[in-house]
């Protein structure tokens, strides 16, 4: 039977910019966050590209990933995801393989297929909007092909790098998808959780394995606010709250301070609709000894091979703390 004790736990970090602050602040609490979970014993540490979200710093994913790498020293770092509609193939090879090249067996390359953004960025990213997500199987294989050498154009560097690539999703298109090229996959449970248990079915019941993987791997994104006190972490996971409320507006926002009276700013209807989201096994939100509870449940549930903790908090000692509690419960 697994328990949180005996799978890897790992960190997701959306690069958040406080409503008082800049993304230089938040490079530097990501640093001085992926220092802390480095040594609080976590797996791997993970960001995600976004675009024209005024309250997530990480769009230059690769770019932020060697930084992040560059400040530590074995934890494994990594993208959840490149967003590959958004890039040539050939460009993420080859910023890849540089990443490899510079921090060899500590890099992670997951992969997503939605844009990550609006029409309107995707087309001030891409230029053309005549790459379509449905190419997504085709620019996966063309990636591979980069990293075996068997392209016509070659990847320098990137060209027999053993790099692992993952399908993230929150729908079944990636577990489908995983599962037929034989590579490990994360769902996104921490925002889609409805799905999750359809998606691991998929994945689990049709995968074929490869050279690289032999047996189905899922990672499960999990929501984990974590206090001293039940209050102290209701009252932080307000932040988080509020973000989802600003996405559902349309109106993305920089992360927001706690609030003391959360239902002083949505409406029944829109509170029900962001409960949807983010109020389920996927997210824990209390004391060390709910969260070790929320975590049996949600892997008893799921029997996840490994989990992805994503903390939104605007206090970045605060944020730092919860991954602290995380920790001691791996202990």
């Amino acid at each position: 039977m697994k328990t949180f004790q005996n799978i890897p736990l790992s960190v997701l970090d959306l690069a958040p910019v406080l409503e008082e602050g800049t993304p230089v602040e938040s490079f530097k609490n990501s640093a001085d966050l992926i220092q802390a979970a480095e040594k609080f014993g976590f797996n791997r540490y993970w960001v995600a590209e976004h675009h024209n979200m005024p309250g997530i710093a990480s769009s230059a994913t690769s770019v932020f990933i060697g930084h992040l790498a560059g400040v530590t020293d074995h934890i494994r770092v990594g993208s959840g995801g490149i967003m590959l509609p958004n890039h040539a193939s050939l460009v993420i090879a080859e910023q890849f393989g540089t990443l490899e090249s510079l921090y060899p067996g500590r890099i992670d390359l997951g992969l997503g297929r939605a844009p990550g953004s609006d029409q309107a960025t995707a087309y001030a990213l891409r230029r053309t909007l005549n790459q379509r997500v449905e190419d997504f199987p085709m620019q996966v294989e063309e990636l591979q092909n980069y990293f075996a050498g068997t392209a016509r154009v070659r990847s320098v560097p990137g060209e027999g790098l053993d790099i692992p690539i993952w399908l993230l999703g929150s729908s079944g298109f990636s577990a489908q998808l995983s599962a037929e090229l034989g590579v490990q996959f994360s769902f996104a449970s921490h925002f889609a959780p409805d799905y999750t248990i359809p998606a691991l079915n998929l994945y689990r019941d049709n995968f074929k394995p490869s050279d690289k993987v032999k047996e189905p791997y899922a990672m499960l994104g999990v929501n984990i606010i974590a206090a001293d006190t039940e209050e102290e972490a209701k009252y932080l996971a307000t932040s988080q709250q509020q973000q989802f409320l600003s996405i559902r507006r349309g109106q993305p926002t920089k992360l927001q301070p706690p609030i003391e009276n959360i239902d002083s700013v949505w409406s029944d209807m829109e509170k029900a609709a962001v409960a949807k989201s983010i109020e389920s096994s996927a997210t824990i939100v209390g004391s060390k000894e709910t969260v070790k509870a929320g975590l049996e449940k949600f892997i008893e549930e799921t029997q996840a091979d490994e989990l992805i903790v994503n903390a939104q908090i605007y206090d970045h000692e605060a944020r730092k703390r919860s991954y602290e509690i995380v920790s001691e419960l791996m202990d």
